[in-house]
């Protein structure tokens, strides 16, 4: 679908009636839905959002901020040209910076967003130094093993509001949910528990 096609990935597969194939993305919409359940008042217009990382989330999280209204988005990744490669397909408002200014780019930044690995369980933390970042910047981390990555807990620890990546991956499950069974989940205090019980 279209949305798919503009983000340039597919996570969720729907049979259609004549036997069809049709590809969509949920990835951006369960992003977003994510940091507004976290921090109601969030908008992506109310300054630069860093996104650091260009593999297929990072295209649905810079997609679905560039959609929600977000005017500067910088976008670093450890291979510059990938991410050169991706804001020249995706315009303005999109920028690619070299991965060796990440910790200055986060100055006056009202989002921060790892997409990459680093982090998840098994992996090295994320390099990177939240001086620069002002302290009521959003951290938004999509990992979700552990819940709380380093990122998160340093960037709790200095006073910023923080989102990990459990709602994103809840959230975009609810509107493939829709696709193959005509029902839209809710995510419940009820539902967080049992998700959370499992961990």
């Amino acid at each position: 679908d279209d949305v798919a096609r503009q983000i340039g990935a597919v996570n969720t597969v729907i049979v259609q009636p004549d036997g069809s194939l049709r590809g969509t993305n949920t990835d951006a919409f369960g992003y977003i839905q994510s940091l507004r359940e976290a921090q109601p008042t969030w908008q992506a217009s109310t300054g630069p959002a860093v996104v650091l990382g260009a593999g297929g989330a990072a295209r649905a999280v810079v997609w679905a901020l560039a959609d929600a209204g977000a005017k500067d988005i910088r976008l670093l990744n450890r291979s510059l040209d990938k991410a050169q490669a991706m804001a020249a397909e995706f315009g303005a408002p999109v920028h690619a910076l070299p991965w060796d200014q990440r910790h200055h780019a986060l100055a006056d930044a009202a989002l921060l967003v790892n997409t990459t690995t680093q982090g998840m369980q098994g992996q090295p933390a994320l390099d990177i130094r939240l001086e620069a970042l002002p302290s009521h910047a959003l951290v938004s981390d999509i990992v979700y093993t552990p819940l709380e990555t380093d990122l998160l807990l340093r960037a709790k620890a200095r006073g910023n509001p923080t989102v990990g990546g459990l709602g994103m991956l809840l959230h975009q499950a609810r509107p493939a949910f829709a696709a193959w069974f005509g029902v839209i989940p809710e995510v419940t205090p009820a539902l967080w528990d049992k998700v959370l019980a499992s961990f």
